[in-house]
C-alpha cells in the first residue's frame, strides 16, 4: 500500500514538473546535445527532491546525448506499411508454431494468468512473439541513456520525462539493479517491453520471489503484461477479433472502428464469417475494421481492440496485426487477401495526401506517413464530400482527386 501511494505521487510529481515547464519547453529542450548536460544537472535535482535516493540518482551521472537514438525515433516508416506487408514481416510460420508451444508449455501458468486477469493465453502470447520474438531480443541499449535524450529531444519531451523519472523509481524500488536497465532504442524494457511507467503500475511479481522481474521471469511477463492489458480496459470472456468477408457494395461509411453496430445488423448488409457462414444475428456490438478499404481484409472488432489493444500500441497497423496473431495461434487460419488486390500508397504519397488532407482544412495529426486514427478520419470525411465510397482507406484516386 506504502509503494502504491508512493508511485501514484510521483506520477503526480511528475505530471506537475512537466506543466510547470510547459511555457518554457521550447527553451527547456533541444534537438542536438547542446544544453544536454545543463537539462539532465536540473532533472537530476528534481529527482532528488522526489526522493529517488544515492544508487538511482547514480545513473545519471555521466550520462550523454546518444544522436543514434534520435535517428531510430525519425525512422519509424515500419508502420507506413500496409497491414498485409506488415503482418506478412511480422507474422511467420514459426511464430505462429511456437506461439501455440508456448500456450501448451505453460498452461498452467497461463490458467492462473487468466483466471486472475481475465486475459486469454494467445492474446499474450502474440504480444510475446511481435515485442521481443519470446524474449529473444529484449534489447541491449542503456534505457537512461535512451529516455534521457528522448527527454532532452523536443520532439515528445511530455512523453519521455515521465518514463525517465519512473526508470529511476524502478531502482528506487529494487525492481531493477541499475545495471539490468538495458533495453530498446525507446526505454522499453523486459520480454513485452513495458516502458518504465507501465511498469512501476502494472507489473506483478507472479511466481512469487519478492521481485516483479520482465526480463527473466516468464510468469511475472504474462501476468503483468494480462494486468497491464486489463488495466487498458480488456473485458474478461469477450472476444476482441474475428475475420469476415465482406460485400461489393454496403453503406461503407459504417466501417469505423469508432462505430458500433450489433451483430445482427452487419449480417443484415451481407457480411459473413470467413469460411462464408452466416455471422452471429445477435445484439452484441461489433466495428467493422478495413484495414486496406473495402475491397481488401476485412475484421469484426470488439471492444477489447477498440481500448486494450489500440492502448497498447496506437498503431493501428500494428494492433490489427497484433490481434490477428492471437486469433491464428488460438486456431483461425490465415487471412484473405479480400475482394480484389489493393494498391497501397507509398510513404512518400501518404505524406502527401496528408498534407491535401490538411490544407482542406482536416486534422490528421502528424504528417507521418502512416494511415492512423487521424488519417482515417479526414480520408472518410473527403470520400464523402466527392461521393466516393466512404471506407476510409486512401487510394491513387482519391490522391489524383484531390
Amino acid at each position: 500500500m506504502l509503494k502504491s501511494k508512493l508511485l501514484r505521487a510521483l506520477a503526480c510529481a511528475s505530471a506537475v514538473f512537466l506543466m510547470a515547464g510547459s511555457h518554457a519547453q521550447a527553451a527547456d529542450c533541444g534537438n542536438t546535445g547542446s544544453g544536454f548536460s545543463g537539462f539532465i544537472k536540473a532533472f537530476h535535482k528534481e529527482a532528488a527532491a522526489r526522493g529517488m535516493g544515492r544508487q538511482a540518482l547514480s545513473v545519471l551521472d555521466g550520462i550523454t546525448y546518444d544522436p543514434g537514438i534520435i535517428k531510430k525515433d525519425r525512422a519509424q516508416n515500419i508502420f507506413s506499411q500496409s497491414f498485409l506487408e506488415f503482418q506478412a514481416r511480422m507474422i511467420t510460420d514459426y511464430r505462429i508454431k511456437r506461439g501455440a508451444e508456448l500456450v501448451q508449455k505453460h498452461k498452467a501458468t497461463f490458467a492462473r494468468v487468466e483466471k486472475q486477469f481475465g486475459v486469454p493465453a494467445p492474446v499474450i502470447v502474440a504480444f510475446w512473439a511481435l515485442e521481443t520474438d519470446f524474449g529473444g531480443n529484449i534489447g541491449d541499449l542503456p534505457t537512461v541513456q535512451s529516455l534521457a535524450t528522448l527527454s532532452w529531444d523536443c520532439r515528445r519531451p511530455e512523453k519521455f520525462r515521465p518514463q525517465l523519472m519512473a526508470a529511476l523509481q524502478l531502482i528506487q524500488n529494487g525492481d531493477l539493479h541499475p545495471d539490468e536497465m538495458r533495453g530498446a532504442w525507446a526505454g522499453e524494457i523486459g520480454q513485452t517491453q513495458f516502458l518504465p511507467y507501465d511498469y512501476n503500475e502494472s507489473a506483478v511479481d507472479f511466481d512469487g520471489d519478492g521481485r516483479r522481474d520482465l526480463r527473466g521471469s516468464i510468469p511475472d511477463v504474462m501476468a503483468s503484461s494480462a494486468n497491464l492489458l486489463r488495466k487498458h480496459g480488456w473485458q474478461p470472456g469477450q472476444p476482441w477479433m474475428q475475420e469476415v468477408r465482406v460485400p461489393r457494395d454496403m453503406p461503407w461509411e459504417e466501417a469505423d472502428i469508432a462505430i458500433q453496430h450489433p451483430r445482427s445488423q452487419w449480417a443484415k448488409w451481407g457480411v459473413k464469417m470467413a469460411n462464408g457462414k452466416p455471422v452471429k444475428a445477435d445484439n452484441f456490438p461489433a466495428s467493422l475494421l478495413l484495414p486496406m478499404g473495402k475491397d481488401g481484409p476485412a475484421f469484426l472488432v470488439y471492444e477489447n481492440f477498440t481500448t486494450a489493444y489500440l492502448k497498447w500500441n496506437e498503431s493501428l497497423v500494428y494492433s490489427t496485426t497484433a490481434s490477428y496473431l492471437a486469433t491464428r495461434i488460438a486456431g483461425a487460419p490465415k487471412v484473405s487477401r479480400g475482394n480484389s488486390e489493393v494498391t497501397h500508397l507509398t510513404y512518400q504519397q501518404i505524406v502527401a495526401l496528408q498534407k491535401k488532407l490538411a490544407a482542406r482544412g482536416h486534422d490528421v495529426g502528424k504528417l507521418d506517413g502512416k494511415i492512423g486514427v487521424g488519417t482515417r478520419a479526414a480520408v472518410k470525411a473527403v470520400q464523402i464530400e466527392l461521393g466516393m465510397p466512404a471506407d476510409s482507406y486512401p487510394t491513387m484516386e482519391l490522391l489524383s482527386q484531390l
